[in-house]
């Protein structure tokens, strides 16, 4: 989970008043009419920001009388004790993105470009129960208006997102801490195990994740079911045995520039059905990252190994991914030059009873663009970018990409495996280029808009498949209570 979730160590308790009065009234001559005033009191307080996760946010800071009040707030904190620390908050989320696509899956597929508005509301509820326990509660309604080919991912009925309860202990010099129930998850720049935050449906778990804190070291243990969406019934999301993804992992902070940490998975998923496999898909996965940031030069580089079975296949599978950037912090709109690099394996040779496809288990929507023409399997990617902030609230980044596959033997994959077709073993390694624009913009602390558009340009591999170029328009406005 994010490094924020450690919020949950103090979780219900008070934030400390400042008071500073005035230092004191200066004498006034009889000939001064005017009056001493004193310094309004400093408030210590600071009013929470709405979150990404939003279970790590803590209302409790609104038991300080002198933090300024906003409409509302009565349901944002609920005092159930007469200390404060036991609380009910209420909260909502709201977004609306347009989407256009020309050519999905390049034009190679049976798919009409297609033009729609993605609809995404939440309500929430968090109670926290004395300095340590916390329940969590997050319904999702999603859906879809003039889309033409659903995906699961799309829509879903009213159902429940998140439900969990976590008990939180400090310790000398860390903490102790256990969530179980459904919940979502995710490590790192969720290049691989994502919330999913891209498509309309986010990526939520149904298990236990527990870890243990001290000093620079975290330990971290979890056993999942990937929850999967249903959009017939309210409430009838699900999740069973047929897909499991459980493991270990270990983080160190502070590791010169940077942070280190390693994870082993265990991924099972029944009936899985590849371009040179069917069968039970049993992976074992290996993670390394380093992060960190030293002057103004900010680097993630991360790889992964898979190995296991898919049937009678053999799989041997890897992946790395890269980013690095340079902040000119002193120049105006204090620009940052970016590039990054992936790199996934694909099957070289059908029939020779090995899978060297890689797999990216639950990757984030938005990881290479939102366009969702680049997957991360059996690629190369190269990607140098632009981005600069005009002001403290709107950001703007330009970004070409350049894609190969990494071997020829194997299908061009869009997000969610999903091969163009004709392209396995046919054509050169080029896929093409794509250029990118996006723009966040902080209109309030509680409203974000966001503009991205792609184009792509289809190279030589895609071509002879019958594909061509495609273009992606997407525009979004969310909204957070």
């Amino acid at each position: 989970m994010p490094r924020n979730s450690k919020t949950l160590r103090h979780c219900g308790g008070l934030l400390a008043l400042v008071v500073s009065g005035a230092a004191g009234a200066q004498a006034l001559t009889a000939a001064d009419a005017t009056t001493a005033v004193a310094a309004p009191p400093a408030c210590g307080a600071k009013r929470p920001v709405i979150n990404f996760n939003r279970w790590a946010e803590n209302w409790n800071a609104l038991a300080d009388p002198c933090l300024p009040r906003q409409p509302l707030d009565g349901l944002k904190y609920i005092p159930l004790s007469d200390d404060g620390v036991s609380y009910l908050s209420l909260g909502a989320g709201l977004r609306e993105r347009y989407e256009h696509i020309a050519s999905p899956l390049y034009g190679a597929g049976t798919q009409p470009s297609d033009g729609y508005v993605i609809q995404r509301a939440n309500l929430h509820a968090d109670l926290r129960i004395g300095p340590y326990v916390q329940v969590f509660g997050q319904v999702v309604d999603a859906r879809t208006f003039q889309k033409q080919t659903i995906a699961p991912p799309d829509r879903d009925k009213l159902d429940m997102e998140q439900l969990f309860m976590t008990v939180a202990v400090p310790t000398a010099d860390g903490a102790v801490k256990m969530r179980i129930g459904r919940q979502e998850m995710a490590f790192d720049l969720q290049r691989f195990i994502a919330v999913r935050d891209g498509p309309n449906m986010r990526q939520a778990f149904d298990g236990v994740w527990a870890d243990w804190e001290h000093g620079p070291w975290r330990l971290i243990g979890y056993v999942t079911q990937p929850v999967q969406n249903r959009s017939v019934n309210n409430f009838d999301d699900y999740s069973d045995g047929h897909l499991t993804l459980s493991g270990i992992r270990l983080e160190y902070q502070g590791l010169g520039p940077g942070d280190l940490s390693g994870y082993y998975s265990r991924y099972r998923r029944d009936s899985a059905r590849f371009l040179d496999a069917t069968g039970d898909e049993r992976r074992n996965v290996y993670d390394m990252r380093y992060n960190g940031k030293t002057g103004q030069v900010d680097f993630d580089i991360e790889g992964m190994l898979q190995r296991g079975q898919v049937g009678a296949k053999t799989v041997s599978a890897w992946a790395i991914g890269s980013i690095a950037g340079y902040t000119f912090a002193r120049t105006t709109w204090t620009p940052r030059v970016g590039v990054q690099f992936d790199m996934a394996s694909g099957d070289k040779h059908a029939g020779d009873g090995k899978l060297g496809t890689f797999n990216p288990l639950f990757a984030n929507g938005y990881y290479f663009s939102l366009a969702g023409l680049t997957g991360y399997s059996n690629l190369i990617h190269l990607k140098p970018s632009v981005t600069v902030k005009p002001s403290n609230k709107l950001s703007v980044t330009t970004a070409l990409g350049m894609q190969w596959r990494q071997t020829t033997g194997d299908a061009v994959y869009v997000q969610s495996m999903a091969g163009v077709p004709r392209t396995a073993g046919v054509g050169s390694r080029w896929t093409g280029a794509y250029a990118q624009l996006r723009t966040d913009w902080l209109v309030t602390p509680n409203v974000t808009a966001s503009l991205e558009a792609v184009h792509f340009h289809a190279g030589d591999s895609l071509r002879t498949a019958g594909g061509r170029d495609a273009d992606y328009l997407g525009m979004e406005l969310k909204f957070g209570w």
